[in-house]
């Protein structure tokens, strides 16, 4: 049922991952808690008019309301809100930053965001990443790889794009290069700033081949729409391994030089 109003009422994309259930409950229960409260208010506001016309009232009434019956109300609307904020939005929260999945059994991905484009990397087929250092950082090295580091050799460096297995965990690690962005995929039910400086994880497992598309969900300068350039593809296995060793760079001694020199 939450999935179906999610879904057809509020017109959110089709649910692709398993950890995103939460999230649509707490999406679904907030928008009827405002269902209600707008139907309550609107309600209000033609009794008021009806009960208060100059007709039905042609001198003021100095002593005021005497029913609490608002205090009551207020205090029920107080309570719902707790018990979305306990029992649904707490739950998902500790889940999402405190059930990471076993980084050794999941893929990682690094995301440097920056205007206007997803910088991605992969630690290649090692599985070590690079090391990294800000003096490193330059344009065509945007997450300041060590160029002297043997384990970054192979590393992959992509732009735009992120290849993902199905069905097993993938933690991504946000940052960006200059402004804050924010790494949104809505078919995953996934959202995370990506801030300047610092490198935030977010995780996620995805349960259906297909491309989905990657937002942005701050206002990050004129060209934000531009952010939407960025594709999130859901393969099998086989297809994954099959991508990752046709984007591993050549070695120095066939291609000539590491793409870090």
């Amino acid at each position: 049922m939450i999935e179906w109003m999610a879904i057809h009422l509020l017109g959110m994309p089709p649910l692709e991952s398993t950890t995103g259930e939460g999230v649509d409950a707490l999406i679904v229960w907030v928008h009827l808690l405002m269902l209600a409260l707008f139907i309550g208010w609107v309600a209000y506001f033609c009794y008021a008019v009806w009960r208060f016309h100059h007709k039905r009232n042609p001198r003021a009434d100095y002593d005021g309301v005497k029913s609490h019956a608002s205090n009551y109300i207020e205090l029920i609307v107080a309570g719902v809100e707790a018990v979305l904020l306990c029992g649904v939005a707490i739950p998902v929260w500790a889940k999402a930053v405190g059930q990471f999945p076993d980084a050794n059994k999941s893929t990682l991905v690094y995301v440097m965001a920056q205007q206007y484009a997803w910088n991605v990397r992969y630690a290649g087929p090692d599985g070590i990443f690079g090391r990294q250092d800000m003096k490193y950082v330059s344009t065509g090295n945007v997450f300041g790889v060590d160029p002297n580091d043997p384990n970054g050799k192979d590393d992959i460096q992509l732009l735009n794009e992120i290849h993902v297995p199905v069905n097993k965990p993938v933690i991504v690690y946000v940052s960006s290069k200059d402004v804050i962005h924010s790494f949104k995929v809505p078919s995953m039910r996934v959202c995370q700033d990506a801030i300047p400086g610092l490198r935030i994880p977010c995780w996620f497992i995805p349960t259906q081949i297909g491309k989905f598309q990657i937002n942005c969900a701050q206002l990050c300068g004129p060209g934000h729409s531009a952010m939407t350039g960025g594709y999130l593809t859901v393969e099998s296995q086989a297809d994954y391994d099959k991508w990752i060793k046709s984007k591993t760079p050549l070695p120095a001694s066939t291609s000539g030089g590491s793409i870090f020199e």
